[in-house]
């Protein structure tokens, strides 16, 4: 299954089995000291996004209800990874600091709602029916599943409320172009499609062809999505845009291999979720259909390829690089 798209899965390469093994151990798994080097470099954007939710999340008119079950799904929880991606991906094309910050700080609060309203809706008891999400209750269990599906609701939608909503009318074209970015990742090739191969709604090949169809589309897709986005709003060219969208979506296969590995490995208190529900509801997950070894080979190439294609970006890309190599290490 080689060469399945150019940021898609590769064959294993045998020499690297030992170095992929390795990579998963626990002799080189985040330790204290890079565990905490990754939250020091997400602690910016998580305050700035918290202070941004806290600005946009509710509209005036909103039911007390609604609005309370909206603030429990988005505030105050959770890695902020794709906010942080937005933001990372703007400085680096613009190699400093960015001039306008606010088409950014509205892409990242609609990037991180989106990604919000996905993870209620995959909670649902017709889905992936989870009662524990970053160690708390989830929707449906706190607030009922009708509140669940319409809080969902309310966050997919705020987000192109929050986007297409700019301080300053020059920035409506940017807010259009960033709206469709996030739509076609969000949408019914993107996220949603991703949604219904895990479910098995769909067929798919088997293999590392079925497990490259869910992941790009499921988390890959969003990921792409937030650096793209703040690629634009950081001005890039067309090289420097196809690097960050390609370092991007591997990024986000290497994320979601490593992902799928630690929900059979991890405690709930690690990651905050019930573990081993993929494999309890029989998914089709990487696991399952490219066994541990391989799985574990493949996210450490998709890490490695996703650093080097951020060369065309030069040292204004080191956080970047030094952000994929903490999270392939990341314990949760």
């Amino acid at each position: 299954m080689a060469g399945l798209t150019q940021a898609g899965f590769r064959d294993p390469d045998p020499a690297a089995g030992a170095a992929g093994r390795r990579a998963f151990s626990g002799e080189t798994m985040t330790d204290g000291t890079e565990a905490a080097r990754l939250s020091e470099m997400l602690a910016p954007y998580v305050r700035r996004t918290e202070r941004d939710l806290a600005r946009w999340l509710v509209e005036d008119g909103v039911p007390g209800p609604l609005a309370e079950a909206m603030r429990y799904c988005t505030m105050g929880a959770g890695k902020r990874l794709r906010p942080a991606v937005v933001w990372m991906s703007a400085e680096a094309v613009h190699r400093g600091r960015i001039p306008r910050e606010e088409p950014v700080a509205r892409a990242a609060v609609a990037v991180e709602l989106v990604h919000c309203y996905s993870l209620v809706h995959d909670d649902l008891p017709s889905m992936d029916d989870d009662t524990l999400r970053r160690g708390r209750a989830t929707a449906h269990v706190k607030f009922g599943e009708a509140m669940a599906i319409l809080v969902g609701d309310a966050l997919l939608t705020r987000a192109f409320g929050v986007l297409t909503s700019p301080d300053d009318p020059d920035d409506g074209l940017v807010a259009a172009s960033l709206a469709g970015i996030l739509a076609h990742a969000a949408g019914a090739t993107g996220m949603i499609a991703g949604q219904v191969a895990d479910m098995a709604l769909c067929d798919l090949p088997p293999g590392p062809g079925g497990v490259q169809y869910v992941h790009q589309r499921k988390t890959a897709a969003l990921v792409r999505a937030a650096a793209e986005m703040g690629a634009l709003c950081g001005g890039a060219g067309e090289r420097e845009f196809l690097a960050v969208r390609t370092w991007a979506e591997l990024l986000g296969l290497a994320f979601q291999l490593l992902d799928d590995l630690l929900d059979a490995t991890g405690s709930a208190e690690q990651l905050g979720k019930t573990p081993g529900k993929d494999a309890g509801a029989g998914k089709r997950g990487a696991l399952a259909e490219l066994g541990q070894e391989t799985a574990e080979q493949m996210s450490r190439e998709l890490t490695d390829r996703a650093v080097a294609a951020l060369a065309p970006l030069g040292g204004s890309a080191d956080k970047l690089k030094e952000l994929t190599r903490l999270l392939a290490r990341r314990t949760h």
